[in-house]
């Protein structure tokens, strides 16, 4: 049985636990840093994000431009009547595949010193002001800080007795990456009767297409070829884009029981990053520029608790969850409003009129779910 002691272990490698590895790694600290998958792999996302973690990742000195990303600066909504309005994104973002932005930051986390262990968390222990944690190949490691950044939803989060994983989670995500038509500097968010997709380019040329749909909807149909035939494809310019372009994946990916259900950023000590503290609806489009700025509010104040400004763990965990809910409060409860509005097709529709009519006030709407550009 393997036994190591670090400053900071990181319990899952996706851009929260990444961006956490390199950001403390670069100021000193021994971190490691366990993902249960081999970098690179393809992952059911989004795969837009918002121009305000660009500083970030210049001082992570991960530059997105350098890997292919996409630059994106215009946004197209359609309701599931296909009535759609385009309107200029406040800040800009750009698009790039997690298959290539994880396995670049993986490797600035190892240029730095990070251990990265393939390996499945077990167990997360806390005694005695340390945490120990088992793996599935009988490592057992301790560290004084362990942060969570494993997902959507873990075994771990069984095993800590989360409140949110009791409750039944109704959504399921599909994506897949085609070639075809689409403009580069645009993002588009099309709904259908139980969900909606969204699109854009990443690198290579390739177009993402990543859908969220209600489960309850899709189990009524064969398979996902028969769902999007006979329910996404009810809106034109998603049956457009389908079947004018052509599938670079073998086959969709998929992902189910997706919760959106409220979190708490700290759990037995453990400080929650990414989708581990709380996932804002996909409508919204943001939740991985939300995984890399909760990664800058964890480092900051880990390493301040190390440098003892701040002197205790509970002071520690109480910051965390202050500047956490003051960052992303907001922004959750409004993704959640925009995505009611949406699924109720009378709603959305006059909702939309609305915005052809007064158009300034769509990117008003879009700052509610973004930030403003990181501060280092």
């Amino acid at each position: 049985m393997n036994r190591q002691v670090l400053d900071i272990i990181v319990i899952g490698g996706g851009l929260a636990g990444l961006c956490n590895a390199i950001h403390l790694s670069k100021l000193g600290k021994k971190v490691l840093l366990i993902e249960k998958n081999e970098y690179p792999k393809h992952k059911v996302c989004g795969e837009y994000i918002s121009n305000e973690v660009v500083p970030y990742l210049d001082f992570l000195e991960v530059n997105p431009f350098d890997f292919g990303a996409v630059r994106i600066n215009k946004f197209q909504l359609s309701t599931t009547k296909s009535n759609i309005i385009s309107a200029k994104l406040p800040l800009g973002g750009f698009g790039i595949s997690r298959y290539t932005l994880d396995l670049a930051l993986a490797e600035k986390a190892k240029e730095n010193g990070v251990m990265i262990l393939q390996d499945t968390v077990l167990d997360v222990t806390f005694l005695k002001d340390f945490f120990q944690v088992e793996t599935k190949q009988n490592s057992i490691f301790t560290s004084k800080i362990a942060i969570g950044a494993f997902g959507k939803r873990s075994l771990l989060d069984v095993k800590m007795g989360r409140n949110f994983i009791q409750k039944k989670s109704p959504y399921l995500g599909v994506k897949i990456h085609v070639k075809g038509n689409f403009k580069e500097d645009l993002v588009a968010l099309h709904n259908f009767k139980g969900g909606y997709c969204g699109v854009s380019k990443v690198e290579n040329n390739a177009i993402n297409l990543c859908y969220i749909t209600n489960y309850a909807t899709f189990k009524k149909y064969k398979n996902i070829a028969d769902f999007q035939e006979q329910v996404v494809f009810k809106n034109r310019f998603l049956k457009e884009i389908f079947q004018n372009s052509e599938a670079i994946f073998e086959k969709p990916l998929s992902i189910s029981q997706i919760s959106f259900e409220t979190k708490k950023p700290v759990e037995n000590h453990v400080l929650m990053c990414g989708d581990s503290a709380g996932m804002i609806h996909p409508l919204c489009g943001n939740g991985m520029s939300m995984a890399i700025q909760s990664a800058q509010l964890a480092s900051k104040l880990i390493l301040n608790y190390f440098n003892g400004e701040i002197e205790t763990r509970k002071e520690l965990e109480n910051q965390y969850i202050r500047q956490w809910n003051r960052k992303f409060g907001l922004r959750l409860k409004a993704g959640h409003f925009i995505a009611m509005l949406f699924r109720k097709d009378t709603i959305a529709s006059v909702l939309l009129q609305i915005l052809k009519k007064l158009p300034f006030l769509l990117p008003i709407i879009i700052k509610q779910t973004h930030g403003k550009p990181m501060k280092i």
